[in-house]
């Protein structure tokens, strides 16, 4: 059997080490995170508070449904309660549905609206 090198565990290590910083700083930087120290642990709707027990079942919703717009100041995110998420969801499916806006201000089906009337 061959005698450890404790170097080649050492470096092991750093990286291990390394590894684990980077991903809570990139964790940190996520929506989620930034949210959760921007507002206050309430869900915006039934303002059911939240600790560190329960944190998982807020989630953050995105007002204009933009998964891709974050800005840095949380101004298109709102913290709900699952449940309350979920109602906002299904009311947007459903305003899309009957032909209504998408709560972004524009059109459902996202196309053009206008349709040409034959003479």
């Amino acid at each position: 059997m061959k005698p450890r090198n404790p170097s080649s565990n050492d470096g092991k290590l750093d990286q291990i080490v390394a590894a684990a910083r980077r991903g809570r700083e990139q964790r940190e930087r996520d929506y989620r995170e930034q949210a959760l120290k921007l507002y206050p642990w309430i869900c915006g709707r039934c303002a059911r508070e939240f600790n560190r027990q329960n944190l998982h079942e807020l989630t953050v919703h995105h007002r204009d449904h933009d998964h891709d717009h974050n800005p840095p100041d949380g101004s298109n995110w709102e913290l709900l309660c699952l449940y309350c998420h979920d109602n906002e969801h299904q009311r947007r499916e459903e305003a899309l549905a009957r032909g209504g806006s998408d709560g972004a201000g524009r059109p459902a089906g996202g196309g053009a609206t206008h349709t040409r009337s034959r003479i």
